[in-house]
């Protein structure tokens, strides 16, 4: 499908099929990366491996979430991108359930988590360019996809087989990578530039006209023997003399008066068409640069880095409790049949938070303070994670996964699609920016494996909630920032004295 040119977002209409979209994707990637926690324990004793060897899986799945999809959708388009991640996540998923050691599942969920990487972050940023006013509501639901799939994985039927139903399953990507027909906003010429163009070409040929004619009468009358006729000859002779003098006399001294104004009007024209081919040069440089494969001169924007290393630090925060919960509820006394529901607990609550912070965002009083909105959950998660080392009975730890889903649903349904706001970058910089965005924010994927080592030396499942604990908060300190530095970074622009 070709692209579709819009004078703003349309709030609708196609961009409805495009949440759909992401609905699958979401459940199809995030939603298996977050659910791998019950697969933990049976990968550990199956290879006879230790937490931090398998962390790794993890940490390559979040890791190799690089800006290559940036590069790769504006050099391919959104479509095709996505179509190659569906294939590639859905053949490394089948490869995964036939192989025999942990090396090997680092091949093929390294193949799998380069397919996340090419559908996430195009359907995302097309999403965010199909909506304005409805974005946060239209993306907190499409994103409910992932929390779906924690759920509905929870009670699992043993990993092998469970990777090979995911992995057919996945082959639906492909579809949704079809589906993403591209956008082109480009806002409508105001009635005032439409009539200054018009009326510029139209008061520039009146112009040209009157000097003719003006040329025409001052020929006419500085003729030698006009005047000498008009001196010796009576009224009705002048009047006669007049017009055989204006016939003889107008078609020469418009045949020269018309030369000066062609000589004009081709200097006109050819610097018209100098500016004109200036003007595409320059445009074509400026688009050149706009669809540059990853434009890294984002980084000179101080609010964006300090939105970029929230991102970093907030990553970091998710590790523990999708990877941990069940085994930190077992080692707390509880049956691991039991233990497996606390995910189902956390996508519970996770699908109600996107809701709720979707609904929140879109109303007018908060649409202005859509960080400060972000900055408090944060906080909140950040007190959660510290909450969970503190408690050990089955409804504490259930409480705290209610906790800790809801506001992991208002912040992942609400990060990469922030950086369309205006308090960031806007959604014109969306495509690059996010990008660099993820590149940066993948880092954290290398936060897996010490971890795992950190629970394989303490013997303490706790001690990994309380890193998590450290990354989150400093992720608030960062995202703190972000408004002021926006807001200051214009008028350091404009005047030193300011």
């Amino acid at each position: 499908m070709g692209a579709k040119e819009y004078s703003k977002a349309p709030d609708g209409g196609w961009g409805w099929v495009v949440a759909v979209a992401f609905f699958l994707v979401e459940m199809f990637t995030y939603g298996i990366i977050k659910s791998f926690g019950i697969f933990l324990q049976d990968m550990m004793e199956e290879f006879g491996e230790t937490n931090s060897r398998v962390s790794w899986i993890i940490s390559i799945c979040v890791f190799i979430m690089t800006p290559l999809s940036s590069v790769m959708m504006n050099r391919f388009g959104f479509q095709f991108v996505v179509m190659i991640g569906g294939l590639l996540i859905s053949t490394g998923t089948i490869a995964t359930s036939f192989t025999s050691s942990l090396n090997q599942i680092y091949i093929t969920y390294g193949l799998v988590t380069l397919g996340y990487c090419l559908t996430f972050l195009p359907t995302v940023t097309i999403l965010s360019k199909y909506f304005s006013h409805r974005r946060s509501l239209v993306t907190a639901l499409a994103s409910t996809g992932e929390s779906l799939a924690m759920s509905a994985l929870a009670p699992k039927i043993g990993w092998r087989h469970t990777m090979a139903v995911i992995g057919a399953l996945q082959s639906v990507i492909i579809i949704c990578g079809v589906l993403l027909r591209p956008i082109i906003i480009k806002p409508r010429m105001s009635q005032s530039q439409n009539i200054e163009t018009s009326s510029s070409k139209e008061l520039e040929a009146l112009k040209t006209q009157e000097n003719v004619d003006s040329l025409v009468l001052e020929n006419i009358e500085t003729t030698n023997g006009v005047l000498s006729l008009k001196d010796t000859c009576t009224p009705e002779e002048n009047t006669s003399l007049d017009k055989e003098a204006k016939l003889e006399t107008a078609p020469n001294s418009l045949e020269k008066s018309k030369e000066p104004e062609t000589e004009k009007h081709n200097k006109d024209d050819k610097q018209m068409m100098d500016q004109g081919e200036g003007c595409n040069s320059g445009c074509t440089k400026q688009s050149a640069a706009n669809s540059r494969l990853l434009d890294f001169s984002i980084l000179k924007d101080s609010s964006f880095v300090l939105y970029s290393l929230f991102g970093l630090f907030a990553t970091l925060g998710f590790f523990a409790p999708p990877l941990y919960i069940i085994e930190l509820s077992v080692s707390h006394g509880m049956e691991r049949e039991q233990a497996t529901y606390m995910l189902s607990i956390m996508a519970v609550a996770e699908i109600f938070g996107r809701f709720v912070i979707g609904w929140v965002l879109s109303q007018n009083v908060f649409r202005t303070r859509k960080l400060q909105v972000l900055l408090v959950c944060v906080i909140m998660m950040t007190v959660d994670l510290v909450g969970f080392t503190l408690v050990t009975h089955f409804y504490t730890l259930a409480l705290c996964c209610i906790v800790y889903g809801f506001f992991m649903g208002t912040i992942a349904c609400t990060h990469i699609p922030m950086l369309a706001e205006d308090e960031v970058v806007g959604v014109e910089r969306m495509s690059s920016a996010a990008g660099v965005y993820v590149f940066i924010q993948s880092f954290a994927g290398l936060g897996g494996p010490p971890l795992g080592v950190l629970v394989d030396v303490t013997k303490n499942y706790g001690a990994a909630f309380y890193s998590c604990a450290v990354g989150m908060g400093l992720s608030a300190v960062f995202l703190g920032f972000v408004r002021p530095a926006k807001k200051g970074l214009p008028c350091r622009r404009r005047s030193p004295k300011c």
